[in-house]
């Protein structure tokens, strides 16, 4: 039992990282921690989500599965009583601004954990040195889940968007056997393989593998290329804004600007893979928390800019759709912005990509490295000094399935899993505070523990505003990684002890 809760210390920790063939390079800089952010961060969901939030979500008619935990214990688990949740209206500017102070409260708490402990792995190795070995390997298998699930989704819907694009610049597009999953809502397609998505995610390990600083070059390229599609929709379409669109500008009062928050929450989720390029950072005292809270204000500004006007060329009612920032172009005959809006969604999904197959190699290499996975997951390339074996498999991981099924429903497997992450660091934070002290931190969380109090509570009200599937679904993939750990990984750290 005692072995559960056996906790590494912050120096073994980072001895262990400095072991030769096992050491990963340090190139990054501020800027490319900050790119890396804005990477995860900024996908395609600011281009669909933004609706949703605004139009309201609607559940009338559907199975007690799909409804929101929350609304189910309020209502006495009678899903049969949700119509639905009304939207934010033009306020949605607002719910960006406050979901973006909510995470905040979580990005302190990585903030000070990253610099205290400058290790690969993230929210795991915070969790080793702070909570024991079975929160860490609980937390390992369920970044695992956040990477892999996330990108499952994105690859797919990069394939989509590929298509549109080869349709709209060229004129033709590749046929649906060859660019279709298999597999779509448990129903054969008739399609062989999704290849642009197996495909994208192959090449983007092959970036991963030849080094950081590569990696890093073509992401920051990429950022560049979709905060400027953002920047041209934002001042390309001001100028058509109708400020009646504007009012009423709380159309459903200030539980439709929480509303709209609890489902934009998600599109903030990725801050937190900053952290898993620590080791690879070379002034990460400083840098770590300067690259989170920077994430964070930059992505901010940028989603809200885009929700202002985006309700203002449109009204509010009309987008629930699954492209509303294209159909509300379209609707006022921008077509040329329109498709520069698609190529930035198509760019933004593969930098979102790049970033969680980084994280993801990463989590993987420092839970070998603590003996919790196979050995041959620590390899570092003699050459690039990177993970690469780590880097491949995770790269046929996703991409195969990527290949096969539709997937897109693993979404909100992703978002649970990473704010479960979000509550262990911050519990992680005021135990670190009761324990040592006096170690020195290069940022420290003011206020503690009422800072990563509020942060553990917004992530749980967050968790339980997720379907009841969702919940289902992620115990069952807890219980799998228990199986493994116990039947493989405890072993494995015993006898290395």
């Amino acid at each position: 039992m005692s072995q559960l809760f056996r906790t590494k210390s912050i120096d073994a920790l980072i001895a262990a990282s400095e072991e030769p063939g096992r050491a990963l390079k340090k190139t990054l800089g501020v800027w490319s921690i900050v790119a890396f952010g804005i990477g995860a961060v900024i996908g395609s969901g600011i281009f669909t989500v933004t609706g949703t939030a605004a139009a309201g979500e609607h559940f009338l008619g559907k199975s007690i599965l799909k409804a929101p935990v929350l609304d189910l214990l309020l209502n006495g688990g009678n899903a049969a009583t949700l119509s639905g949740r009304a939207g934010a209206g033009p306020a949605i500017s607002i719910s960006f601004v406050l979901v973006a102070i909510a995470c905040g409260f979580a990005a302190i708490c990585y903030a000070e954990l990253a610099s205290m402990i400058p290790i690969a792995g993230s929210a795991y190795t915070y969790s080793y040195a702070t909570l024991g070995e079975i929160f860490a390997w609980i937390i390992g298998w369920d970044l695992i889940l956040e990477y892999a699930f996330s990108n499952m989704s994105v690859a797919v819907g990069f394939s989509a968007y590929f298509n549109d694009i080869l349709d709209n610049l060229f004129g033709f597009h590749l046929p649906k056997e060859l660019s279709q999953p298999i597999f779509e809502e448990g129903q054969r397609t008739g399609a062989w393989f999704n290849l642009p998505a197996f495909i994208v995610l192959l090449l983007l390990s092959a970036i991963l593998v030849r080094g950081v600083r590569e990696s890093a070059k073509t992401n920051n390229t990429m950022v560049v290329i979709k905060v400027v599609a953002i920047l041209f929709f934002v001042f390309g379409a001001a100028k058509a804004v109708n400020t009646g669109n504007w009012h009423p500008f709380l159309p459903n009062g200030f539980s439709g600007v929480l509303t709209g928050g609890a489902i934009v929450f998600f599109t903030y989720i990725g801050f937190d893979s900053v952290s898993t390029a620590a080791e690879e950072c070379r002034q990460p005292q400083r840098d770590m928390p300067i690259g989170i809270f920077a994430t964070l204000a930059i992505c901010a500004v940028l989603y809200g800019s885009v929700a202002l006007v985006l309700t203002g060329i449109a009204h509010w009612d009309t987008l629930n759709n699954d492209a509303p920032v294209a159909n509300a172009l379209k609707a006022i005959g921008m077509n040329r912005l329109r498709l520069i809006v698609t190529a930035g969604a198509l760019v933004g999904m593969v930098s979102s990509l790049l970033v969680f197959q980084y994280g993801q190699a990463r989590v993987w290499f420092a839970m070998s490295r603590d003996r919790l996975l196979p050995d041959v997951f620590s390899r570092v390339h003699p050459k690039y000094k990177t993970p690469y074996v780590s880097t491949w498999v995770a790269g046929f991981v996703v991409g195969i399935p990527a290949g096969v099924f539709d997937i897109s429903w693993f979404a909100d497997l992703s978002n649970i899993g990473t704010l479960f992450a979000f509550i262990l660091v911050s519990a992680g934070v005021i135990v670190l505070r009761k324990k040592q002290p006096e170690r020195k931190r290069g940022f420290r969380v003011p206020w503690v523990p009422l800072l990563p109090g509020i942060s553990i509570f917004c992530c749980l009200v967050l968790m339980l505003s997720l379907p009841l599937e969702t919940w289902i679904r992620f115990f069952v993939w807890l219980v799998i990684g228990l199986f493994i750990y116990f039947l493989y990984g405890q072993k494995r750290t015993r006898d290395f002890a």
